[in-house]
């Protein structure tokens, strides 16, 4: 057993087999990948990284995992038919699957998504965790199948896998999932918390202990299938969670300026990708020789070329902090008539608009995705948290909308908003 320092969680305690995985090229690549890409331009301080993100949500799922067996142990094994022979095979399989889900982000981290092509099967891009999977299958499957930690477990890469991308062959273990991609997983969690501390900001605080301590499992009312929830003791820390990922999103993953740096890089990489390799996009997560192709590129892969001059207009704004400016914005939440404003506004500005940037994701979903409450007096029948939460019933996704121009149009665009406005 090994123990890595960190500056969230403490210790980090790591086993041989979870150390070599570490150790290998395919994890170490994780140094060289910026968590916010380049949100150091904002908040100097945003320069850590996947690898240490990554470390973080091993611990925290590993924690919430411990939690909940200490409190649901019987209604497991009574319920959904776990045994005590597969909890300790279900944590080492968490482990794995939480230290790897993020070995597949591509330079950048986000901000290089944009440059994933289109999967034929679902007319879709890619996304980073395809890209996991696929490292998993074509990399890594020695290393887990074959290490001498595994005699007792018998996990293979496809197990890992499944449980990353939630898989029904997975059978009762799917309730796992949610402990690696849900409203309260690991990874969320993990972030949150790192990234408001590496920033110097104070939004992304919340109270995870308190949150660990109060997970449960629940049942969906309407369809009773098993999921992981917080005990109603705990709903003022499934609250603070929600609103430090509202304040979060809005302050800083929002960020106008760190908005348009994500603009600036994935257009660069994109010329980059072309005149590197022939194709404006990564290699399809499909083959091993894809795969080794794709593990190439990092940041400094990335940086190195635009610091020799490449990447177009757009590597010269990156290397000059000359990026676009947003020269109008609705608010927040805005009202019908700042949607057709903005499109007014946009036919006016016509050429001088560079993009149009939308925050169409919502931070939280009160659909389907609603973070599950047990109730004290039915603790098997979840209810959803915005029913029972006002601060939650009243926050509405961020439907923001803004318009960039460059620098030196900057001055005429702003004319013309106040032109239009005049006229109007």
């Amino acid at each position: 057993m090994y123990e890595i320092r960190d500056p969230i969680h403490g210790f980090i305690k790591i086993s041989e087999w979870e150390k070599d995985i570490l150790d290998h090229s395919s994890f170490q690549r994780l140094r060289r990948i910026r968590q916010l890409a380049w949100t150091d331009m904002v908040y100097p301080g945003a320069t850590h990284t996947r690898f240490e993100h990554s470390m973080g949500v091993m611990h925290v799922a590993s924690e919430m995992y411990k939690s909940i067996l200490s409190r649901k142990k019987e209604y497991l094994i009574d319920k959904l038919g776990f045994n005590d022979a597969g909890f300790d095979h279900d944590l080492t399989l968490l482990r794995l699957t939480s230290l790897v889900h993020d070995i597949g982000h591509p330079p950048f981290s986000h901000a290089g998504e944009g440059l994933m092509p289109k999967n034929p099967e679902t007319n879709k891009p890619y996304k980073h965790e395809d890209y996991s999977a696929a490292i998993v299958k074509y990399v890594l499957k020695d290393k887990i199948e074959n290490h001498r930690e595994n005699e007792n477990y018998h996990i293979t890469a496809q197990n890992i896998i499944d449980l990353l991308k939630g898989n029904p062959q997975l059978g009762r273990r799917l309730l796992w999932h949610n402990i690696i991609n849900g409203q309260i997983d690991a990874d969320r969690s993990d972030y949150l918390l790192r990234d408001s501390y590496h920033i110097g900001v104070s939004y992304g605080n919340y109270d995870l202990k308190r949150l660990i301590i109060s997970l449960t499992v629940t049942e969906f009312p309407e369809t009773g299938t098993s999921v992981i929830a917080v005990e109603e003791g705990g709903l003022h820390a499934a609250e603070s969670l929600i609103i430090a990922r509202y304040m979060m999103f809005t302050q800083v993953y929002y960020h106008h300026t760190r908005r348009s740096y994500d603009y600036h890089i994935t257009e660069a990489m994109k010329q980059i990708l072309s005149e590197e390799t022939g194709r404006e996009c990564f290699p399809e997560p499909t083959s091993k020789e894809n795969i080794e192709q794709y593990l190439k590129w990092d940041d400094w892969r990335v940086l190195g070329l635009l610091s020799q001059g490449k990447g177009g207009e757009h590597g010269e704004a990156l290397r000059t902090r000359c990026h676009h400016r947003s020269v109008y914005h609705t608010r927040e939440v805005p009202l019908e008539s700042e949607i057709e404003e903005s499109k007014k506004i946009l036919e006016k500005l016509g050429n001088l608009a560079e993009f149009v940037d939308d925050a169409k994701r919502s931070w939280y979903s009160f659909d389907g995705e609603d973070i599950m409450i047990a109730r004290d007096n039915k603790p098997h029948k979840g209810v959803p948290l915005s029913t029972l939460s006002s601060v939650v019933k009243c926050l509405s996704p961020v439907r923001q909308r803004r318009i960039y121009v460059s620098l030196s149009n900057k001055h005429e665009a702003k004319q013309a908003i106040e032109k239009y406005r005049r006229e109007a």
